[in-house]
């Protein structure tokens, strides 16, 4: 499977806004125009398209404050938006697509990544468990932080 991540321009951000995933995980990811709105306000936003071949199936967004002017001493990454185009799920491309992500982080001198769900039918769990990410016992308002160590 040929998968890359891309930056996100003007030949194919209009791509990267029709990616939908499924009407029932609506309310687990916001829209792709409002990470992208964000992406542009946050210095530590890191937005990807994630290609299959030549075809943006997904989106990717991290919070890497690595990268700005003045970083943190002790930065962590945070994986703050995670979609595949409802059409390419269930084939491998979520997970080829945060192993590149991850080989990403690792260069950036990073030892683990955070995300963060909200528990309900249809959340993102199972896929984020089975990747090997663990609840850490905390919460973000009502959403459970999750962390992989690597």
């Amino acid at each position: 499977m040929n998968i890359s991540l891309r930056d996100i321009n003007e030949t194919n951000i209009d791509d990267v806004l029709e990616l939908k995933v499924r009407p029932d995980q609506e309310q687990f990811v916001a829209p792709n125009a409002v990470s992208l709105a964000q992406a542009y306000v946050y210095d530590d936003a890191w937005p990807r398209a994630i290609y299959l071949n030549n075809q943006p199936v997904g989106f990717i967004m991290l919070s890497d404050p690595s990268q700005t002017q003045n970083p943190p001493p002790h930065p962590k990454a945070e994986l703050w938006r995670f979609m595949i185009d409802h059409r390419h799920q269930r084939k491998g491309v979520g997970k080829a697509a945060l192993d590149k992500t991850i080989e990403h982080i690792k260069t950036r001198g990073y030892k683990a990544l955070y995300t963060s769900y909200f528990p309900d039918t249809g959340s993102p769990e199972p896929f984020y468990r089975k990747y090997g990410f663990e609840p850490t016992g905390d919460m973000d308002d009502k959403e459970i932080i999750m962390l992989l160590k690597f």
